[in-house]
């Protein structure tokens, strides 16, 4: 997983929320590269991490998808 010094701030463009989470998500997958790291990265769990890839329609395209 990538160290929080390397994680860039996250701009938005409105005030969106659910643009705002599919933001959120992609970028957390994108920096810790599982579904693992990645909700620990957003503070929920693996299974609401995976609800909300559904939900926005992420496409498994990070690095480490093979990972639940």
């Amino acid at each position: 997983m990538t160290s929080p010094a390397r994680v860039h701030p996250i701009v938005l463009d409105s005030f969106d929320l659910a643009a705002a989470e599919r933001l959120l998500c992609v970028e957390a997958l994108r920096v810790g590269g599982t579904i693992r790291a990645a909700s620990q990265l957003l503070g929920i769990t693996r299974h609401a991490l995976q609800r909300r890839i559904a939900k926005h329609g992420i496409a498994r395209t990070w690095h480490g998808q093979d990972d639940d």
